[in-house]
């Protein structure tokens, strides 16, 4: 039977059928016009209830550092957290309400996450009109096996992966997504843990891909205040979603997952006896006085107080034999040193054995620390 209606004629055993599609669709408009309003609301939060927090502290770094100059097409790298995707939506707001001098290209690597995370990446661009580019890698499953510091071999070829890929896109820099806690943990980090002082800095010239550099735009932005913008529009992102670290949670607890994880601890536990401390340990690496430091390094040369202690611009047999000593000491590699070069080494065995796999031959993929960085 046939019935005549305002839509026109459609079966009466298809009747229902054609109802519920209307109503889904209807029910589609609205979840799709209610998806709007709220990535409309985040974005505009950013410039109004957050102006202070997180849209001044990332214009200053851009502008403080010179991360952008006329012509760059930078590579926005997002791996799905709060941070990277934050960064996103800063880069989008930066690029509708500046000059326009710079191209963007929002850019996610999958290294082999498993559906649940992957999935929820998708959905979160697709919620806040991120319009990303997704290519595949096998880290995951190249480090798995790994049990010497594995965080370490999976950064250094992410961040290689990274830059391969935005070279192959045309753009000349990347971003990543490292806030103001991940750099005073880097200082103190290195001081307990490394037996340096060095921090993580605002932008590097890569080593292994000529022509590239990478940027940290959210430099000056604190991790609280991340937080709290997510929590305030209601978003919710993947954590650090690689297999060793869900296996550490599980065995240890999230919170003591990784040595990183102990000095975001004890910093909390400082800045509760006083606050100005996190901003003191910011402002210690810009305010190296080297006429008060025993000895430094410069460009691979190793610089020492008593090269010109007497105004001798030369060096004195004392210092020469100093030197000598000092290279024969360095020669005698600590344990947490000898595990850097075998972590070097394991990058190209372990990219051996991914080209075995893909039966293809990779340029080498995973970048070296160069002048100036820090192992993350």
């Amino acid at each position: 039977m046939e019935i005549s209606g305002l839509r026109g004629n459609f079966n009466l055993e298809n009747g229902v059928e054609y109802q519920s599609t209307m109503k889904e669709t209807e029910s589609t408009d609205l979840t799709q016009k209610a998806d709007i309003r709220t990535c409309r609301d985040a974005e505009r939060s950013i410039i109004k209830k957050f102006r202070r927090e997180l849209w001044c502290r990332f214009t200053k770094a851009v502008q403080e550092y010179e991360l952008i100059r006329d012509g760059d097409r930078i590579a926005v790298c997002i791996s799905g957290g709060k941070d990277s995707m934050l960064m996103a939506k800063l880069f989008q707001e930066l690029y509708r309400h500046g000059k326009r001098n710079f191209e963007l290209v929002f850019l996610v690597m999958n290294p082999g996450y498993n559906e649940r995370n992957y999935q929820r990446i998708l959905e979160n661009a697709r919620f806040l009109n991120v319009p990303i580019t997704v290519f595949s890698s096998e880290i995951f499953d190249i480090v798995s096996s790994e049990e010497s510091s594995p965080c370490y071999l999976c950064a250094r070829m992410r961040r290689g992966y990274l830059y391969s890929k935005a070279r192959e896109l045309g753009c000349n820099k990347i971003a990543l997504g490292h806030h103001y806690d991940d750099v005073i943990e880097t200082v103190l980090m290195g001081m307990l843990y490394g037996g340096q002082i060095q921090t993580m800095m605002p932008k590097l010239h890569s080593v292994n891909f000529e022509g590239m550099e990478l940027i940290r735009p959210m430099y000056l932005i604190r991790e609280k205040d991340i937080i709290h913008w997510a929590n305030y529009n209601g978003l919710r992102f993947i954590q650090c979603a690689c297999r060793f670290t869900e296996k550490c949670a599980s065995e240890n607890g999230a919170e003591k997952s990784s040595k990183r994880a102990e000095i975001k601890q004890l910093i909390a536990l400082l800045a509760e006896r006083d606050p100005v401390i996190e901003s003191n340990i910011f402002r210690s690496v810009e305010n190296v006085n080297l006429n008060t430091i025993i000895a430094w390094k410069k460009d691979g040369a190793r610089h020492h107080f008593l090269d010109d202690y007497d105004g001798n611009s030369g060096q004195s047999g004392e210092t020469v034999d100093r030197m000598q000593s000092e290279k024969e000491i360095d020669s005698e590699k600590t344990e947490s040193e000898r595990e850097s070069v075998a972590e070097e080494k394991t990058v190209s065995e372990r990219e051996s054995v991914a080209e075995e796999k893909t039966g293809s031959k990779k340029e080498p993929v995973a970048e070296k620390k160069g002048k100036g960085e820090t192992e993350e």
